[in-house]
């Protein structure tokens, strides 16, 4: 797959669709692969008429990989988001991120506005008090050490199933059979145990976005769940009441992820946004 440099990282990232349609940039979150955007999505977004590209971030997947002791900065990953346009030739962008992803995308707004046509936020977040707060439990999703897999691999598949229940839709529940797939094609990708210790540092710093976003002139969806447990709803009704003009999606159901069921609910709302752009 092709390679995108920005100042400090090289970026993996893979694009499907007409390579003269309009691009949509699909930025994701924390400690995850560019593969949470599954094929078949980026297909179906594609069969829309866009140029779809989705990328790994710093530090995971195939993208260049940090130790213990480095930092970056969310400014830094927005850099690597339009790093990943320059290698892709793209001038300007549809953007559109979940969770951590969806604030490098705000920050991709933010500091680079002429390559960003429009925004789609995902079950994310201002980073003002109160607004990344999870529901009680929830956060050990975050702050859990997964078992080492090289001494029980079973102990870490089930812990990565587990955790991925407890953020999970309720009406739209994955299959143990799909999520058990998930986790081991995702270890055998890559494995960067850390990555989100540093991911979650760059969050923290970043600090309340709030100000900067009511400065944003662009067309601007925000989705959400309203069963989310990681990111609760009050993240996006911030980041729509910040961002002026933004459309505000809730969704009854959804929790903290991107199941099948709800491919064509998060393709709509991206697509919602870009005909925006276009008018």
């Amino acid at each position: 797959m092709p390679r995108a440099k920005s100042a400090s990282a090289e970026l993996e990232y893979e694009i499907f669709g007409d390579e003269s349609a309009p691009a949509v940039l699909l930025i994701n979150g924390l400690g995850s692969q560019m593969t949470r955007w599954p094929h078949v999505f980026c297909e179906k977004l594609a069969a829309h008429g866009y140029r779809v590209i989705r990328f790994d971030n710093r530090d995971v997947g195939k993208s260049t990989w940090f130790k213990p002791g480095d930092s970056y900065t969310l400014s830094d990953m927005a850099a690597d988001a339009v790093a990943v346009l320059d290698a892709a030739g793209v001038a300007k962008a549809h953007v559109a991120g979940v969770s951590m992803g969806g604030m490098i995308s705000q920050l991709v707004a933010i500091e680079h506005p002429d390559r960003v046509l429009s925004l789609t936020s995902i079950m994310s977040a201002t980073g003002a008090r109160g607004t990344m707060d999870p529901a009680p439990g929830a956060g050990a999703v975050l702050n859990a050490a997964a078992p080492d897999p090289k001494l029980d691999f079973e102990a870490f598949v089930a812990h990565g199933m587990k955790n991925a229940r407890i953020i999970d839709s309720p009406a739209y529940p994955w299959d143990d059979a799909a999520l058990r797939e998930r986790v081991i094609a995702e270890y055998e990708r890559a494995y960067t145990p850390t990555a989100s210790q540093r991911q979650m540092a760059a969050i923290r710093a970043d600090g309340d976005r709030t100000e900067r976003l009511s400065k944003l002139d662009v067309p601007t969806v925000v989705l959400h769940g309203a069963d989310d447990p990681l990111i609760q709803v009050v993240g996006g009704e911030a980041t729509a009441k910040a961002v002026p003009g933004a459309e505000l999606r809730i969704i009854p159901g959804m929790g903290h992820n991107l199941p099948p069921a709800l491919y064509e609910t998060v393709i709509d709302a991206i697509l919602a946004a870009a005909a925006r752009a276009k008018a």
